[in-house]
């Protein structure tokens, strides 16, 4: 029904997560009504930041130096680590104005079922950098799910004797209703109270 190009098209978009066949039939058909420079620009920026941006040597940040600029802040305290498991985590956590100490992305999270193991995560990496820049405590900021808990449970294990290792806080949000949480979401609200 659509010409091979355009197919061609809502099949490369539908390769872009979160983005179902009917999603990427509308961003193909906007792309097909927008001005050809317009399109061109978009190209244009896929094309550059597939060739400029790469992986922060430090921390595994995205940067188009060799450096970050969060690894190169001279202002951040260097004695805590914040681990995540992708960048766009990083980018929440620094939204927050929270936090800081330096980050170490790891590329992921590990779950032996999808094929993924330690030595496919930025982990040795991060175990040098507690070694050898006096790091006094990683926090881990990996995601509250079933591959990110098992990955902070790894973590922990392997940071325990070296360092001091904590993890966020999880449980409750702000506004949610107590007849609505499940019951894990409610135990960790539970262990983690704090005074008040």
């Amino acid at each position: 029904m659509l010409s091979p190009a355009v197919e061609n098209l809502v099949a490369q978009l539908t390769r872009l997560p979160g983005i179902g066949t009917r999603s990427a039939q509308r961003l193909a058909f906007h792309i097909l009504r927008a001005p050809k420079d317009e399109a061109g620009a978009l190209a244009e920026a896929i094309a550059d930041v597939k060739e400029r941006v790469r992986f922060c040597r430090e921390c595994g940040n995205l940067t188009e130096e060799d450096v970050c600029g969060i690894c190169r802040d001279g202002r951040r305290d260097r004695s805590v680590i914040c681990v995540v498991e992708q960048p766009a985590d990083l980018i929440s956590l620094e939204r927050t104005a929270e936090f800081r100490g330096l980050y170490h992305v790891l590329g992921g999270a590990l779950s032996p079922l999808d094929g993924v193991e330690p030595s496919d995560l930025r982990i040795d990496e991060l175990m040098r950098r507690v070694e050898r820049n006096g790091v006094a405590e990683v926090v881990l900021a990996t995601n509250p799910n079933m591959t990110g808990e098992a990955t902070a449970a790894y973590l922990a294990d392997r940071l325990r004797d070296r360092v001091r290792v904590t993890r966020l806080a999880s449980g409750l949000p702000v506004g949610g209703d107590l007849e609505y949480a499940d019951e894990v979401t409610l135990g960790r609200a539970l262990s983690g109270r704090r005074e008040m």
